[in-house]
């Protein structure tokens, strides 16, 4: 049997996608998963490693990581309305941002990308996890930050303002939905395995639409810190279509994020193909 080692965050988006498949609950046989839960930016670094066989990455990542492995079209999180917001103490404008410190969640993260694409470099970034942005700009330790996940939903409530909106800006560029993150395979899994994968991995977000309580367990345990409410709000905002497949629609938006961060010198570029070939 062969044994895939797993890597997927705690959020609850990836944790509702993933329950049934992790739980024996969609059909996939003869695959073992080591399952390693690691927030987003871990798993990107993890991924350029070469320590994992199968993981969720920004897409950002991906640009990085595509000599050693694909994509698969199930399981990731892109769409509309969802993208990063850089957000900032009232009194901050984009012109007064010029030239200043902004936080990001990570250099690999599509938030960074976003911002660098935005910004055109007019801006000096320095990391910070994802969920202590927040609590840093509050401390007025930085002009601004790039939020991601739950923070979409009570920067606002902490008094906080939103000077741009990264991924309706991409929108508005492109006309396409933003990719936020994906699911890759390690190029050198056998074609049939990696195809058998995502079948069962597209099974397993049918089974968290039609069986929704199963996983809900599973969530609160990774999620202890967040109320029903925003885990709800999170899985209805980073899980859609697209997660079940991406379609022309969502290869479109992946191919032309990776072309205009190569055209920005962000990534590298990359001949090999996106997907896995059919066996």
């Amino acid at each position: 049997m062969p044994s895939v080692r797993l890597g997927f965050s705690p959020c609850p988006n990836d944790t509702f996608i993933f329950h049934a498949l992790i739980h024996g609950l969609v059909t996939c046989p003869d695959v073992e998963f080591r399952v390693q839960l690691e927030d987003v930016e871990t798993l990107n670094r993890l991924a350029l490693q070469g320590v994992l066989d199968l993981t969720k990455v920004s897409y950002h990542a991906l640009g990085h990581l595509r000599r050693d492995y694909v994509l698969l079209r199930s399981g990731g999180a892109l769409g509309r309305g969802c993208g990063p917001l850089l957000v900032a103490q009232p009194g901050q404008t984009l012109s007064s941002l010029t030239g200043q410190q902004i936080l990001i969640p990570g250099e690999l993260t599509t938030a960074s990308l976003l911002l660098q694409l935005f910004g055109a470099g007019r801006y000096r970034t320095r990391v910070l996890p994802f969920d202590h942005i927040l609590p840093a700009l509050l401390q007025n330790q930085a002009a601004a930050g790039v939020i991601i996940h739950e923070s979409r939903f009570t920067y606002a409530d902490q008094g906080l303002q939103a000077l741009a909106d990264l991924g309706q800006w991409w929108e508005e560029q492109t006309g396409l939905p933003i990719p936020l993150g994906g699911i890759l395979a390690r190029r050198n899994l056998p074609t049939e395995l990696i195809h058998q994968i995502e079948t069962a991995l597209r099974a397993s977000v049918d089974f968290a639409y039609s069986q929704p309580q199963a996983s809900a367990d599973y969530i609160r345990q990774h999620a202890q810190e967040l109320s029903e409410q925003v885990t709800r709000q999170h899985i209805a905002l980073y899980v859609n279509a697209f997660s079940r497949d991406l379609g022309a629609e969502g290869e479109l938006a992946v191919t032309t994020l990776l072309q205009r961060a190569e055209q920005a010198g962000l990534v590298p570029s990359c001949k090999l193909p996106l997907f896995a070939t059919t066996p």
